[in-house]
């Protein structure tokens, strides 16, 4: 790796998660850590370089466990004796415990390879020490005994402690015995992390220290920059360069992915096994050092003192899209105590620290927001055409799965870093232009600002925020271009946010988030202080992009609503889960003529992490969400895409789900079956121009009752359709096509319709794609030609129901093209999942978008190109 400050990634652990369905291997990054690439754009045409490792200016703040369970990382928070881990879910009833000891291994296995590249980097960093106190006392020293101690100030000891762990480790793990016991070791290891805690006190002075060396020594310079670490024992590569500030950062990194381990060990440890109380109290150990080193250091709050002696404390950050002379910028908003300040990053030469450029500032007693007669007087947003962000969404999906291929295939870094670049200058774009939700605000000597947002969840939030503060008894005040230059510059120090919200950022080892179903109960809310009509919507997130899944009822003139309404949400890739509580406005005088702004009042939002520990059981988990001052009680339950690609055939040869569409077109002496059609029928007479069609769940009750009237051949279905709720009616369709025995383009042509949408020459992936369409069973095609017209229709109505072609593919591609059982269990990697996840939308993305395609001049084609692609 070259000098110049760019962490290496932390250790793969190969995607061991994918090798048991029920387990997520739980990855941690730090708020230091980088984005991908070197470059970084701001909307202007700029490119800036990133700078040395995170946390080079400030202690970072060390998280303790943002992949556990909420439960667990609020109890970690109280530090001191009497944090006890919430025990882990370990092997439930029925679990093989086979299974739980194998996965016990693979995750010890994986954490002995990773203590060893870290063994390695400390032995790096210790090299230079001993020459450089060997030179110390000569008459032409590099630097001084105390420049060293401090410096290199507990690395040694570090080491020692680690290698021995690793020794005593690594034959355990090499000759294994399911009963072999290690809990001691990490009984050990944990009860010398106090060593650390000296490390971290230490580590500002030390990297101050390194730096000031650095500029004031030539000689030391050149060791900083370019440290050797040693490759792993079955790496190609012998040795990687890394700069001594990079190196300084991995004993922070490491230590909290120790107490990550430790919980994935107890998961998979039986009750009864010998190391379970042992990990129990090392966790415990753990997680009460993490709580008391938070408790003293947390650089998201460290105060800036402004020429007056006041504090300035950060209390948001974020990516926001600005519109400023009638083009969209990406700035970098920071909303301090008393003042909002927008910035962009400013370009820099290569290892140069980043600086932030201030663009305009708002003292918050002077800010103000527009009404909504004021709003409807500025100038409207003109959202980016729906074409070309489709174009973006179409590269990005298809960058997404050259990538994985490239992976799969072991393909050259230099090639895989150049698509990565070219997804994230693509994700990039997309970012700019698609959020269209107006979030204006207004300074009261002058000018007003405008900023673009994707969800209303983050116009409420900034919004929120900002009023809180304004609670306060705040003075105007104008910076001088000195107190400005020191409070831009503290903005690099204290960011929480560091990277921009895209794919591309992410490391190869985060969590590529849940992929499958979510099934959400909303039972009820408490704490409204009036009656109101009452409704709350549900929210999941696809690699960053927030979009609305379901929605209750309205729940009239009540304080205390009780929705009990069931969904089913399709989860791709998502990590965290929304609810917001609505009150509907039904006075037509009040509403807002901007397209774009959301009349209904927001009462309360909150978001949690979709946990796969917590999420991924049979059994529903209850939970309660407060936002201010209401409560939401919920149920949730996850089913993975492998437990959804299992397919049960209907033993009921009578009724439509889970037969053969072939039987069910026989027996009804139709070309598509009945239910399509009534279901296509109904959507097209009431539901076309419905926000969200298809994407936005029906109550799961209200489908599974339609379900039944379907299989019955109830006499009463066309009143029973004509009085359900239409979201439900779509929900029957998508129900109906994914219990299909077969999926409805068939498992044999699968594989083909994965190679034949890879083709780059136009001409051949014609040929090849209509020949596919011609091997299909009639039934199949007929009904598939069907389905293309109608969703072709809704896509016609996108500018009312916001469901352009590509969303509909993403919902419906998995559900009628996905790999069968045998196949799915073949790649059963997370990366795989995603890229095979990408070619099923990009496949019926193809047709959506193709001219339309005639059974009859599809059977009289006679052109054949071989499957054999």
């Amino acid at each position: 790796m070259a000098a110049g400050g760019r962490r290496r990634r932390p250790l793969r652990y190969q995607s061991l998660a994918a090798l048991v369905e029920d387990s997520q291997w739980p990855f941690l990054f730090l708020v230091s850590d980088f984005s991908y690439g070197t470059d970084e754009y701001d909307g202007e045409g700029n490119e800036e370089q990133k700078g040395p490792p995170e946390g080079s200016e400030t202690m970072p703040y060390i998280d303790e466990s943002p992949t556990m369970s909420p439960q667990l990382s609020a109890r970690s928070q109280g530090g001191g004796d009497g944090v006890s881990p919430t025990p882990p879910e370990g092997l439930a009833p029925g679990v093989e415990a086979g299974k739980g000891l194998e996965m016990r291994k693979l995750v010890l296995s994986g954490f002995l390879a990773s203590e060893e590249i870290y063994i390695n980097q400390l032995e790096a960093l210790l090299l230079p020490m001993k020459p450089l106190k060997a030179t110390a006392t000569t008459s032409q020293p590099v630097l001084t005994i105390q420049q060293i101690e401090t410096i290199f100030y507990k690395i040694q000891d570090i080491y020692e402690i680690h290698k021995e762990f690793y020794d005593n480790l690594c034959p355990k793990v090499q000759q294994w015995d399911s009963q072999v016991t290690m809990g001691h070791l990490f009984q050990k290891l944990a009860s010398q992390l106090g060593v650390y805690k000296a490390f971290v006190d230490n580590y500002k002075v030390a990297l101050e220290t390194a730096e000031k060396c650095s500029q004031s020594n030539n000689q030391f310079q050149k060791i900083s920059e370019e440290l050797k670490v040693k490759g792993p024992k079955d790496s190609k590569d012998s040795h990687t360069s890394v700069t001594m500030e990079a190196l300084l950062y991995k004993p922070i990194d490491r230590v909290t992915r120790s107490t990550l381990v430790l919980h994935d060990l107890l998961k998979h440890t039986p009750v009864d096994h010998p190391d379970y109380p042992l990990l129990q109290d090392a966790l415990r150990i753990s997680q009460n050092f993490l709580s008391s080193i938070n408790e003293d250091i947390d650089p998201r709050r460290t105060a800036v003192t402004t020429p007056k002696g006041e504090t300035r404390q950060l209390v948001k950050d974020g990516f926001l899209v600005e519109v400023s002379e009638s083009s969209r910028k990406l700035r970098h908003v920071f909303l301090f105590t008393d003042v909002l300040l927008c910035a962009k990053l400013k370009k820099t030469s290569a290892g140069k620290h980043q600086q932030y450029d201030c663009k305009w500032y708002i003292p918050l007693a002077d800010l103000v927001f527009p009404s909504p007669e004021e709003s409807e007087a500025s100038p409207q947003v003109h959202p980016f055409p729906d074409h070309e962000l489709e174009d973006m969404k179409m590269k990005i999906s298809a960058l997404k799965s050259e990538i994985q291929k490239e992976k799969a295939n072991k393909g050259q870094s230099r090639a895989i870093e150049r698509l990565k670049k070219k997804m994230f200058e693509n994700e990039f774009l997309l970012l700019l232009n698609s959020p269209t939700i107006p979030f204006r605000i207004h300074n009261r000597n002058g000018k007003s600002y405008l900023f673009l947002l994707s969800s209303d969840y983050e116009r409420s939030e900034w919004r929120e925020a900002i009023q809180k503060l304004q609670k306060k008894d705040l003075q105007a005040f104008v910076l001088s271009s000195v107190e400005l230059q020191v409070l831009t510059g503290s903005c690099f120090k204290l960011r929480t946010v560091h990277n921009i919200p895209v794919t591309s950022n992410k490391d190869d080892d985060e969590s590529p988030g849940l992929y499958g179903f979510l099934h959400v109960i909303v039972h009820s809310a408490k704490g409204f202080k009036q009656s109101a009509n009452l409704y709350c919507t549900l929210e999941v997130d696809s690699f960053g992009y927030f979009v609305s899944k379901a929605k209750t009822r309205v729940f009239r003139d009540t304080a205390e609503p009780k929705w009990d309404e069931e969904f089913e949400i399709e989860l791709e890739g998502s990590q965290s889960l929304r609810i917001l509580c609505y009150e509907k406005c039904y006075d037509k005088t009040k509403v807002n003529k901007d397209n774009n702004e959301i009349v209904d009042k927001i009462m309360g939002k909150g978001q949690i992490q979709l946990d796969p520990q917590t999420v991924e059981t049979k059994n529903w988990h209850t939970d309660v969400i407060e936002m201010n001052g209401i409560k939401v009680e919920f149920s949730m339950k996850f089913t993975s895409r492998d437990m959804s690609l299992k397919r049960t055939p209907s033993k009921k040869q009578t009724g439509v789900f889970g037969v053969k569409i072939s039987v069910v077109t026989k027996r009804e002496r139709s070309k598509v079956p009945y239910i399509v059609r009534q279901c296509v029928e109904e959507v097209e007479k009431r539901g076309i121009e419905e926000v969200g069609i298809y994407r936005i769940s029906g109550v799961a009750t209200d489908i599974q009752a339609l379900k039944a009237v379907f299989d019955a051949n109830n006499k009463d279905i066309l009143l029973m359709l004509s009085d359900m709720d239409i979201n439900a009616i779509a929900g029957t369709l998508k129900l109906y096509f994914r219990e299909l025995p077969e999926p409805l383009l068939t498992d044999r042509l699968y594989p083909a319709f994965m190679e034949g949408i890879a083709l780059s020459d136009p001409a051949a992936k014609e040929n090849c794609m209509m020949h596919l369409l011609r091997s299909l069973p009639d039934p199949n095609l007929i009904t598939f030609l069907f389905l293309l017209e109608h969703l072709k229709r809704v896509a016609e109505k996108e500018p009312i129901n916001k469901m352009s072609l590509h969303n509909l593919a993403t919902v419906f591609g998995p559900t009628l093209l996905r790999p069968s059982e045998v196949e799915s269990k073949a790649h059963l990697t997370s990366a795989a999942d995603i890229w095979s996840h990408d070619v099923m939308v990009q496949v019926l993305l193809y047709y959506l978008q193709h001219p339309p395609i005639s059974f009859a001049e599809l059977k009289r084609n006679t052109l054949y190109f071989s499957t054999d692609v």
